[in-house]
């Protein structure tokens, strides 16, 4: 998959719901309700990151979501996107880029949403095809007056920011040219999850479709 395939793709993907789910999950078990209640909420795309051994599960199970797409986040190696991959993830994110990163993710047909800080990562991405990349993490490194900043010196650029994005924030991002979703966690609180409670979260995933961009 070339970088500029990749970047169409990713940008059908954030034009899908204005927010992404950030998840991390411990129990495989809660994989395929909590996809249903986001997805049923009006969240299609779900990223799934790679931070607990029960991810790669998470992924195989939520894959299988009617309505769901299902990616794996905190891609750091060639064998996690090879293995996110196999578990049936359709697209990677990725908190920077490096070459190795970049170099799997195309060889592997695996549409990569990586990650930039800086405008210096972004033009280097840029320069690849890649147009569609996430800030991270957004709020530590000045949140949306930095995007609404780079707005005009990268106009070729579409952001999703992560890192930080609360409901009460994503309103000042969803408002900015540049942006075309962001990623959150607050969708799926652990406390939410950890009690099955999928109505809650289905709740929270309407009000977080219904965002205006």
């Amino acid at each position: 998959m070339t970088p500029e395939a990749a970047s169409r793709e990713n940008e059908a993907l954030c034009r899908a719901a204005p927010v992404i789910p950030v998840l991390v999950i411990k129990d495989a078990a809660t994989a395929r309700p909590l996809a249903e209640a986001l997805v049923k909420g009006g969240l299609p795309a779900l990223e799934v990151t790679l931070r607990t051994p029960a991810a790669l599960d998470v992924i195989r199970e939520m894959a299988q979501v009617e309505g769901g797409i299902v990616g794996a986040g905190t891609l750091l190696t060639a064998e996690d996107v090879e293995k996110a991959k196999a578990a049936g993830a359709r697209f990677g994110v990725s908190p920077g880029a490096t070459d190795r990163i970049l170099d799997a993710c195309e060889a592997n047909d695996l549409p990569l949403l990586p990650g930039v800080a800086t405008p210096s990562e972004a033009m280097r991405l840029l320069e690849r095809g890649y147009t569609v990349q996430k800030f991270f993490p957004a709020e530590a490194n000045g949140g949306a007056p930095v995007l609404k900043a780079w707005s005009s010196p990268l106009p070729q650029i579409r952001f999703c920011p992560t890192g930080g994005v609360s409901t009460k924030n994503a309103p000042d991002y969803l408002s900015l040219p540049n942006v075309l979703c962001v990623g959150g966690s607050w969708v799926a609180p652990g406390d939410a999850v950890a009690k099955g409670d999928w109505g809650a979260i289905e709740a929270l995933a309407r009000d977080a479709a219904a965002l205006s961009r």
